[in-house]
């Protein structure tokens, strides 16, 4: 083996372990962290209250065909135990039942009348023996113990004969559970709503503890369904949802489909280099294997760093398969590496410009689409220089043009034409619909159907707190506040957000104006099971929970800024927000619409301004940085024309365009320059190739993607369009249109066999 041979087999051996191994490491996360804006207030302030009172809940709906059937005596022991051992599985923050809640009742209920009737007890046999020892007869003693009483029954004994009627309160007394739990017409209380929805269902809700990664929301997400199945629990439905469950279905999706469309990329755009006979036949599938190495050691590298991927690496392969295969096909065409260097650093920079993208899950896709390219790029140029790749044979003599191009005027309408359209869909852009929910994200997948289904009962999609922090949330002005503060939010948005809990609620029982001191007995007479679903610990934290329904981010844009107006002032030194995922999802949809320009133009700029310093025709760079304006143009004003919207991806339709009507301009212009056909022809070679990499991902099963998918395979055409009509605008009268033209066949891309 010569030295060179050997050179190349160790640092290929090399390369491939530590390949290996970093792909080994790769982590994929598809938590809600990954869409939402970084740094958002709101966000900060939702987990803050997450780290109180743990994060959104996984919601175990219970439904059963008889009315009252779950809260039965031969029901209510199995339930209290479910809701013991799902309390106890790792990672959970809180569990709120409606067993556990009962049993809680029924047990500070017990001791509150324990007390009530021993500190009677005490009043009247203290003021008997007083009267006693002065002298007093019997009935004297009885007539003063009466008396000691007399305060204490007035006060008291509504108390007392409203407990007393349900009997002994404890589980094993149904009477006890009915009267508490429902009213008059048997509909569960509007407190109990949160855990008894209706009279034939109740809720488990598990909270996760604050901060959980991927793998830990998993795990319990799986144990929790697991340990329901193996319950016992008498219930003709059961189903398991709420975000965490969301999550868990998106990261198993995400999981089963980047080896699939992966693969299917690999097949489908490898199956188009060796159909078409572009080159020699030992030769064709070198621009994909080229990029399947630069695609491998870039995720392999984010392996290596514990960089965890996001939602978009589903995206990742089939895009990076379509746009790197380009850079080897048109070294192999003999385009200058030079020219090749330029148009893959702007198609780079444009994906790397992304970086500024609100959402982290775009900013991570654009900043690595942009360093696999730049890696595709380097293994490309390795492969063309070490392995001495010969070249397609020579063209010989151009044939004769067959025809000139049209005149300065008919260019000039075309162009007048194209710009107005091009125009008309970036003025578009503030007006198309945007999608910023994060459930809509599953909307094809089993688990959105049971949130959707968890919705109808529990009347709520998601929650939305009312937060109160300061030094006291639990004083008597603040108490008086919340009070106030819900039946203002109820009375103007009741049919929008349903009351859940609130300090307000668990203390009803005071009346509108308890004393300190009767504020005090009470917090020590709650249970501390209920007082710390709304209450913090240290009492510097309060919420008032709403149920919301409303999944357009723009209503609830709507409603959380009425909600802010019509929140009266609280007390001196504490601090009012609203805060929860529905929120966060507005505040995502504000941080989307007030960047919309920015993320899909800066792409188109710092691409061109790539091609200023790379190119040696500067004029190419602006047809270039025209070609991606046009294209982006177009490509918005038909998603207007047919009514489509744009989701968190699918906004960086900028960057997308520019990363190919940037190379595809620049590669035509220099086939025009050497007149070389087959040069242009490769371009579109190249668009097809990318169109089909692409076009795997619309059949995900994730609506993101597969939108992502088909934006992407249509700004390719619209690309290839564009770049051929920029270069024909800026064709001389008196130069031949061959080398711009589009082949008639696609069996036209013969080269040497």
């Amino acid at each position: 083996m010569t030295r060179r041979g050997l050179l190349l087999a160790v640092g290929g051996l090399t390369t491939l372990v530590l390949v290996v191994v970093g792909l080994a490491r790769l982590d994929v996360e598809t938590g809600v962290d990954a869409f939402v804006p970084s740094g958002d207030p709101t966000t900060r302030a939702t987990d803050e209250v997450a780290k109180s009172f743990g994060g959104d809940p996984i919601v175990v709906l219970l439904e059963s065909r008889k009315p009252y059937d779950l809260l039965s005596d031969e029901n209510l022991p199995q339930l209290l135990r479910l809701e013991g051992e799902l309390a106890q599985l790792p990672d959970v923050a809180a569990l709120y039942g409606p067993a556990t809640v009962l049993n809680q009742v029924a047990g500070q209920a017990q001791t509150l009348l324990a007390e009530l009737s021993g500190y009677r007890d005490g009043l009247r046999g203290k003021a008997v023996a007083a009267a006693q020892k002065k002298g007093a007869s019997a009935s004297e003693a009885e007539a003063a113990g009466r008396r000691a009483t007399a305060k204490f029954d007035e006060r008291y004994a509504d108390l007392l004969a409203g407990g007393l009627p349900g009997g002994l309160p404890t589980l094993h007394n149904q009477t006890f559970v009915r009267k508490v739990v429902y009213n008059d017409t048997g509909q569960p209380r509007p407190q109990w709503d949160f855990v008894v929805p209706a009279e034939d269902a109740v809720a488990i809700l598990v909270r996760p503890r604050e901060g959980a990664d991927q793998h830990a929301l998993e795990h319990l997400v799986e144990s929790v369904e697991s340990t329901v199945d193996d319950s016992g629990v008498k219930a003709q439905d059961v189903t398991v949802s709420g975000v965490p469950s969301v999550i868990t279905a998106l990261g198993h999706q995400v999981r089963t489909e980047v080896p699939v469309l992966g693969g299917a990329a690999l097949l489908a755009v490898g199956g188009w280099f060796v159909l078409m006979s572009w080159t020699r036949r030992r030769l064709r599938l070198l621009p994909l294997a080229t990029t399947l190495v630069g695609t491998s050691i870039t995720l392999a590298l984010a392996g290596w760093l514990s960089i965890p991927l996001t939602l978009g690496v589903v995206a990742f392969l089939p895009v990076l398969l379509g746009i790197g295969s380009d850079f080897m096909t048109y070294l192999h065409r003999r385009a200058g590496e030079r020219v090749v260097v330029a148009a893959a650093a702007a198609t780079a920079a444009s994906f790397g410009a992304l970086a500024v993208a609100p959402l982290p899950v775009v900013r991570d896709l654009g900043i690595a689409l942009g360093f696999g390219v730049l890696v595709t790029l380097g293994v490309s140029l390795l492969a063309h220089r070490w392995l001495r790749l010969p070249d397609y044979p020579a063209e010989g003599p151009r044939p004769a043009a067959s025809g000139r191009a049209p005149s300065r005027g008919v260019r000039l309408s075309a162009a007048v034409v194209a710009v107005a359209i091009a125009a008309a869909g970036w003025a578009s852009l503030p007006h198309l619909p945007l999608t910023a929910d994060f459930r809509s994200l599953a909307s094809d997948l089993p688990a959105f159907s049971d949130a959707k289904h968890v919705e109808s009962v529990m009347g709520s999609s998601g929650e939305v707190a009312v937060t109160l922090t300061g030094d006291d949330t639990v004083s008597q002005a603040s108490l008086a506040w919340m009070d106030r503060a819900e039946q203002t939010v109820v009375a103007a948005h009741g049919d929008e957000m349903r009351p859940v809990v609130s300090p307000a609620s668990l203390l009803s029982f005071l009346g509108s104006d308890p004393t300190a001191g009767e504020l005090e007995a009470a917090m020590r007479l709650l249970p501390r099971y209920l007082t710390s679903s709304v209450m913090r610990s240290d009492q510097k934290m309060s919420i008032l929970s709403f149920g919301v329904r409303l999944d357009d981010a723009q209503e609830l844009q709507a409603l959380r800024d009425d909600v802010r107006r019509i929140l009266p002032t609280p007390p001196t030194g504490l601090r009012v927000e609203v805060t929860g995922l529905p929120m966060v999802a507005v505040s995502s949809y504000e941080a989307l619409s007030e960047r919309q320009y920015l993320t899909a133009g800066l792409g188109i700029v710092v691409a061109g301004l790539v091609l200023l310093i790379g190119l040696r025709r500067r004029t190419d760079a602006v047809l270039a940085v025209a070609s991606a304006v046009l294209a982006t143009g177009f490509v918005l004003a038909g998603m207007r024309l047919v009514g489509a919207g744009l989701n968190p991806l699918t906004a960086a339709v900028g960057s997308l365009a520019a990363a190919v009507a940037c190379e595809f301009t620049v590669i035509l212009r220099e086939s025009v320059s050497r007149g070389d056909r087959r040069l242009g022809r490769a371009v579109t070679l190249a668009a097809v190739a990318s169109g089909i990499g692409y076009g795997v991902l619309s059949f995900s099963h994730l609506s993101v993607i597969s939108e992502f998918g088909m934006l992407l395979a249509v700004t390719v055409g619209a690309a290839l369009g564009a770049s051929r009509f920029v270069v024909w605008l800026a064709q001389d009268s008196t130069e031949p249109t061959d080398v711009v033209r589009m082949p008639e066949a696609v069996p036209e891309l013969v080269g040497a066999r």
